[in-house]
């Protein structure tokens, strides 16, 4: 984590996912969905305010959206539901710890051990300080 202003706005656009990401949860979990899926749903709705946040807050990639760089960003997303999933049922469902810490506990495990490296190092490999006076990626 070289650059603690990318990590920073990272996490804070995630705040907004996070909220959706919440309200997932929480409707689906109070309609009686079982947590592991509720929380992959919620996860999924989340990532795509966390892709743009990241995209044009965090990273500042001018690049136009392509094909590669948002099935990139889909792999990291799904495998950020699984896991989470995965997190929640062992943390909420097997711990039995509550659904919504268990949630803030799991979100920054996955954040930190797998969604945050994995955007940087795959969705968006080069920030805007390696790009070359013409705005081109060097």
């Amino acid at each position: 984590m070289r650059n603690p202003r990318v990590v920073l706005v990272t996490a804070l656009g995630g705040i907004v996912g996070t909220l959706l990401d919440l309200t997932v949860l929480v409707l689906c979990v109070e309609r009686g969905v079982a947590v592991p899926i509720a929380a992959f749903l919620g996860a999924g709705a989340g990532s795509g305010a966390c892709f743009l946040a990241s995209k044009y807050w965090a990273f500042r990639d001018p690049r136009p959206l392509s094909l590669g760089q948002v099935s990139s960003f889909g792999l990291v997303a799904v495998v950020s539901a699984l896991l989470m999933a995965l997190a929640m049922s062992i943390v909420a469902v097997a711990m039995g710890v509550p659904y919504l810490l268990a949630k803030a506990i799991c979100a920054a495990l996955v954040f930190f051990l797998w969604s945050y490296p994995a955007q940087r190092r795959l969705v968006f490999p080069r920030s805007i300080g390696e790009l070359d006076p013409s705005g081109s990626l060097a």
